[in-house]
This record gives C-alpha cells, sequence and structure tokens, in this order.
C-alpha cells in the first residue's frame, strides 16, 4: 500500500545534470533553444537552469573520459523528455532552431507523441505532448 502524500520522503527528480565541453556554449543553447533561465553559476563552472514548468537542469564540464556510443535502449540514463503544451509548434519551433532531429514523431509509450532530438554535445532529448487527463 502506498503511504500518503504527507508521509513521501521523496519528492521526486531535482535536477538531471549534463557534463559539457563547454558550459558556456551548451548553457546558451539551453537557454536560446529551448527556453530555459539562469538561475545559478558557480565558477567551477557549473550552472543551474530552470525551464518554465520550475524544473532544473544543472550543466557542468566534462572530464577526459571518451563519450560512449548510446542509443535509447543502452543502459544507464537514456534521454530527457521535454513535455510540451503543442506539439506541431514545438517542432516549427525547434525546425527554426536547426535541432537536429533523430527520427520521425512517434505514438509516446503511455500515450502522446514524441520526436527525438540531440543538443550540440550529442545528448538524446525528447519532446513529449501528453493528452490531457
Amino acid at each position: 500500500m502506498n503511504a500518503p502524500a504527507d508521509d513521501n520522503v521523496f519528492l521526486g527528480i531535482d535536477h538531471p545534470a549534463v557534463a559539457a565541453e563547454d558550459v558556456e556554449a551548451l548553457t546558451d543553447w539551453y537557454v536560446n533553444t529551448l527556453g530555459y533561465e539562469r538561475v545559478f553559476r558557480h565558477d567551477k563552472p557549473v550552472w543551474i537552469l530552470r525551464a518554465a514548468d520550475g524544473t532544473l537542469l544543472e550543466i557542468m564540464p566534462r572530464d577526459d573520459t571518451p563519450r560512449p556510443q548510446r542509443t535509447t535502449w543502452t543502459p544507464g540514463w537514456s534521454h530527457i523528455a521535454i513535455r510540451v503544451r503543442d506539439f506541431d509548434k514545438a517542432q516549427r519551433v525547434l525546425d527554426e532552431k536547426n535541432v537536429q532531429w533523430t527520427g520521425e514523431p512517434i505514438n509516446a509509450i503511455g500515450g502522446g507523441r514524441v520526436r527525438n532530438f540531440v543538443d550540440p554535445d550529442g545528448n538524446m532529448l525528447q519532446i513529449l505532448e501528453r493528452p490531457q487527463a
């Protein structure tokens, strides 16, 4: 049996973090392409960004470990799905920003539509529109 909401210790995901080739350039891309806002910068350099819905994203410097090849089904964290209100409009906006799509729109598991793309560092992202409940 699930505990009442007041008893939940774990609230949800605070933020994913991505290690970037160029922290400032990738931060600029998330701000200019996906509408994130800069919230906090640490001298390391690390940026904390906030999306329109209040969720956070951390962008930090990468180390010298080679980037492994990934697919959607490679073990470990796979991608970040960004919820959109209007799928067709989101596609048009991203087309205007010249994003690199990695596939065509498909039906999302659990309902709705999804389409994959990558950020300038090659990290997998999705736009996702869910039906209104």
